[in-house]
């Protein structure tokens, strides 16, 4: 591949044109990330890009939910690691949130940064993937069109985020279920399928969902990004998906939330919460 000009950079809002440029930095990096799904976070984000010789050579997004803003898809190409690209892009997207609180799930390379720039660790997230067994919930589960609106108010509860657009978008295309105090979304994302969000009352209704899940997709590709501090990774293992890596949460300016009885216990995607 041709090497960046590297006296030509400069910075750029984020358009969908700059999509494909975005696809293949993610793909140098394995990025399971799809077309569709650069998309779908682009559609609730600004962002930046970074241009060196016509090509992208950075990019970052800043995704609002209302009064959370989650940074995201923070990527550079590797000719121009080392040159604080990186902080660069991170300034510019922070503009974006303007007074939002702003979350993040970091990689360890990432951290160092993040916490210069007065972001702080707020729990962990674990990756888990792989072929999916059936399962019996524990509880009864529907598949089928649902009040989004009453989901969105669920998802507000559990995470403070103002999704609704968002968790309409995902549900257009995928499958939604529903039991008892909770609800989960199935998607295509990457290499197969991925489970989330995962809001519930409780870890039996969030059990209950997950291995609903992953028997709409038994014996195919599934995902799940598990809030490490419910403890449901172990479970997950026991429906055929593997832990394979995972990242650390991250906040900065947290706004104060009213106590609610939901909580996430999967999310979107590490990029959206």
């Amino acid at each position: 591949m041709t090497q960046p000009d590297l006296t030509t950079l400069e910075f750029t809002p984020f358009t969908a044109q700059h999509l494909t440029g975005a696809l293949a930095l993610s793909r140098a990096l394995n990025w399971p990330h799809r077309l569709e799904d650069w998309a779908l976070s682009f559609s609730v984000s600004q962002g930046v890009v970074a241009m060196a010789g016509g090509r992208v050579v950075g990019t970052a997004l800043c995704s609002m939910h209302g009064p959370v803003a989650t940074l995201n898809m923070i990527i550079v190409d590797e000719a121009m690691r080392g040159r604080g690209l990186g902080r660069q892009l991170m300034q510019r997207i922070i503009a974006l949130a303007e007074t939002r609180e702003m979350r993040l799930v970091a990689t360890d390379d990432g951290k160092p940064l993040y916490r210069k720039l007065g972001f702080e660790d707020c729990g962990q997230i674990v990756q888990l993937q792989g072929v999916a067994n059936a399962a019996t919930p524990e509880r009864p589960v529907q598949a089928g069109p649902v009040d989004l609106e009453l989901l969105a108010q669920m998802d507000t509860a559990a995470s403070g985020l103002e999704r609704v657009a968002l968790l309409t978008r995902i549900a257009a295309s995928g499958v939604t279920l529903r039991t008892d105090g909770g609800f989960a979304l199935l998607r295509e994302f990457g290499r197969g399928h991925v489970l989330g969000p995962v809001v519930a009352q409780d870890a039996g209704a969030g059990r209950a969902l997950i291995a609903a899940g992953a028997t709409q997709m038994a014996g195919q590709f599934l995902r799940i990004d598990v809030t490490a501090a419910h403890g449901l990774a172990p479970f997950v293992e026991t429906l055929g998906l593997s832990p394979v890596g995972g990242g650390t949460a991250m906040v900065h300016s947290p706004r104060a939330r009213a106590a609610s009885d939901y909580h996430t216990y999967a999310l979107v995607s590490q990029a959206l919460g």
